[in-house]
């Protein structure tokens, strides 16, 4: 065994991206198996290696966790990415459930027939811009630091920046009110660790392309 953490999901971003990201901010390298057909999951269902038989699972020191936000717990206490206290930590999860909540809309997008697309656009968009970007551009106001909790980067800072630029993929304007939000984008963007994570060829996933839709689905179903 290398040590490295080993994630196991499909080739792409879904409920795994959240998890990719926390471990390129802390630095943490990091090994994929990816599942391509449905056997690849049904053989780890059968090896008893998926509590709930669902991925993302990802091993680390000797555990075979699931479900994403365990699996995120583990990584931001691990790695400091957690606030230095309850009351941050309280804050940290606040904000990230509400990302959570923005995140599920933007995945959906990608897997829903045609005919239900314009709508669930015109949706998420509306959500993102007057729901949850007001929030955090609001949070930054308020709190007047670099970061959003406390003084130091945490994973709600990661996690924003990851939805940020997936709301930037569908609409490239969609901060045009949210200074704040613009200048924490550059700054967040401009950590050591996650820049390496923004550049081509790192392990960061692309938007999902309509015709990967089907194989997805297959693994699954």
């Amino acid at each position: 065994m290398s040590g490295k953490p080993k994630l196991h999901y499909f080739n792409g971003r879904g409920r795994m991206e959240p998890i990719r990201w926390l471990l390129a901010a802390a630095g943490v390298e990091f090994e994929e198996s990816y599942l391509e057909k449905k056997e690849d999951l049904t053989k780890l269902q059968k090896d008893g290696s998926l509590l709930f038989q669902q991925v993302p699972m990802v091993e680390i020191d000797g555990m075979k966790l699931v479900q994403t936000r365990a699996i995120a717990n583990y990584i931001a206490t691990k790695y400091s990415l957690y606030g230095k206290d309850v009351k941050e930590r309280a804050l940290i999860d606040m904000y990230v459930e509400g990302l959570f909540d923005l995140n599920e809309l933007l995945l959906k997008y990608g897997f829903l027939p045609a005919d239900q697309k314009v709508e669930h656009f015109a949706n998420m968009m509306d959500k993102a811009t007057n729901r949850y970007f007001p929030v955090f551009e609001k949070v930054l106001k308020d709190h007047g630091k670099d970061f959003l909790v406390g003084n130091q980067l945490s994973r709600a800072d990661v996690q924003l920046l990851e939805i940020i630029l997936m709301a930037e993929e569908y609409k490239p304007d969609i901060l045009a009110k949210f200074p704040l939000l613009q200048s924490f984008k550059a700054r967040i963007s401009n950590i050591p660790t996650i820049k390496k994570f923004l550049q081509p060829g790192s392990q960061r996933k692309p938007l999902i392309r309509e015709e990967d839709v089907p194989k997805v689905m297959k693994i699954f179903h």
